[in-house]
């Protein structure tokens, strides 16, 4: 499961925030909450054939622990783990290549920031993907389905972020991997390794904008031809969003530069909005995709180039809406369109959460 919702959307709301959690214990400045919840949903996609398919799966359900624990006055550490009962369905679209199970971290906050050591999302998932899209069941592709690396970036990662210095905030982390072998990472590459990703993120009011860049340093592949082993290239993007009484939008540019050979360079340029309406939200998005294209510089002098230079472009578009049945119940439907050969990952989708 994965959203981001307006305030006003009662159930988006307390899904984003843990706000049905139950607290089991507090006391003595520790604190531990339990929550979660139940996501069941229908799916009608086309496949790569061109030929339709449905069936009733489970669409993400969560159970989870958070705890904190102030330390002193200042200074607190926390933790969460959370479970979540993802599946590969083929019948939900193949374009989120992000969603990877379970989340364990723990962190200390105060003052100074926030440290955080565990597995949890990817800081371009958080900051420049789901302001987008961050649905129910469909999303626009981004940078991190393109190469296909989204389960294994979340694992064994570090990353501090500072708190807001005049509205201006910044994240750095790396995922740091040892001894590599094939069932955690893409390939062997013989030893430890650390990558690098960071952000900055500006807020004034109604509006911010927030840039990140990740080195991909641990998602990797190996050559066929000469057996080397190397990252799959860089990821980064920046999204802009604005929020008026109940109405958000957001817009996004993003990139994944490719380092594997016969790999495509990829633009996705998104725009979205949702509205809350008092009883849920109706959102909408589009996103124009450049597989093939040059960087994001390069294409402002190539207003000249015919669209034949380029590999492939698609236009996605993404229609939803969800209505809460009460402060704990909440059911949805989605429409997702993609551009791609005999429509594949087509579809639609309705479903029915409850939040305990």
């Amino acid at each position: 499961m994965k959203k981001t919702l307006l305030a006003t959307a009662i159930a988006g709301a307390l899904a984003a925030s843990g706000a049905q959690a139950a607290t089991v214990y507090n006391q003595d400045g520790t604190k531990l909450d339990i929550y979660g919840n139940i996501q069941i949903a229908y799916y009608n996609t086309d496949n790569a054939d061109g030929e339709s398919q449905d069936g009733i799966a489970d669409n993400g359900t969560t159970f989870g622990f958070a705890a904190e624990h102030v330390i002193y006055d200042g200074l607190t550490g926390y933790l969460k783990l959370e479970f979540d009962d993802i599946k590969a369905d083929e019948m939900k679209t193949a374009n989120d290549a992000t969603d990877s199970g379970d989340q364990a971290y723990v962190g200390l906050k105060g003052n100074f920031g926030d440290v955080r050591l565990g597995s949890y999302d990817q800081l371009i998932d958080d900051w420049i993907q789901d302001p987008i899209t961050n649905n129910e069941g469909f999303d626009v592709s981004d940078s991190t389905g393109a190469h296909g690396g989204g389960a294994n970036q979340e694992t064994d990662k570090v990353t501090y972020t500072s708190p807001s210095f005049g509205g201006l905030q910044f994240a750095v982390g790396t995922q740091y991997k040892g001894d590599f072998d094939s069932a955690d990472s893409e390939a062997d590459k013989g030893g430890s390794n650390a990558s690098f990703f960071g952000g900055a993120k500006y807020t004034a009011g109604a509006f911010s904008i927030a840039a990140v860049y990740d080195n991909l340093d641990n998602v990797l592949y190996e050559d066929a031809d000469t057996s080397e082993v190397d990252s799959v290239g860089n990821q980064y993007g920046v999204t802009a969003q604005y929020t008026v009484d109940t109405l958000r939008v957001a817009a996004k540019v993003e990139r994944f530069d490719s380092d594997i050979e016969d790999g495509d360079d990829t633009n996705f340029y998104g725009v979205s909005a949702r509205y809350g309406y008092g009883m849920g939200d109706v959102y909408a998005a589009y996103q124009y995709v450049d597989v093939g294209a040059g960087t994001f510089l390069s294409e402002l002098d190539e207003t000249l180039q015919d669209e034949q230079d380029r590999d492939e472009t698609y236009n996605e578009v993404i229609l939803g809406a969800n209505y809460n049945i009460s402060d704990a119940m909440y059911v949805w439907s989605e429409y997702a369109m993609y551009d791609r050969a005999n429509d594949e990952g087509d579809g639609v989708g309705v479903g029915v959460t409850y939040l305990f």
